[in-house]
């Protein structure tokens, strides 16, 4: 069992800048997958970005792309995404999930544990 709790999300002027942790409890965090999913207003909730566990390869959606990185920090069992450039687009409720394995999966049904999330604001 994992359990995920996201933190630092908040409201922010366009073009500034968040960072978003997740803090991971259990054991072996390095054999799960990472990813942020957010979900605005009105819509679905989408992926946004994936990080593997042992090679940190990573993915992302097109729309935020050079923008935002993910990161993570195995010793620390917590996953981080940078936002920077923010736009208002980007305001919604962002949250972690994760999955045991090697492969990683911009489907959110893929994956098996999810935090409660943390509005991010982002104004014009």
């Amino acid at each position: 069992q994992v359990q995920l709790v996201e933190s630092g999300g908040g409201l922010v002027q366009a073009g500034g800048s968040l960072r978003l942790s997740c803090a991971a409890s259990g054991r072996s965090f390095s054999g799960y997958i990472m990813a942020w999913f957010r979900q605005a207003p009105g819509k679905e909730r989408e992926f946004v970005a994936a990080i593997t566990g042992t090679s940190g390869s990573t993915k992302y959606v097109d729309s935020v792309k050079g923008r935002f990185t993910i990161s993570r920090d195995n010793a620390k069992n917590t996953v981080y995404l940078q936002m920077n450039s923010l736009k208002p687009e980007d305001t919604a409720v962002y949250y972690c999930a994760a999955r045991f394995g090697s492969i990683s999966y911009s489907l959110e049904n893929k994956y098996d544990y999810w935090g409660q999330g943390t509005q991010v604001t982002v104004s014009s």
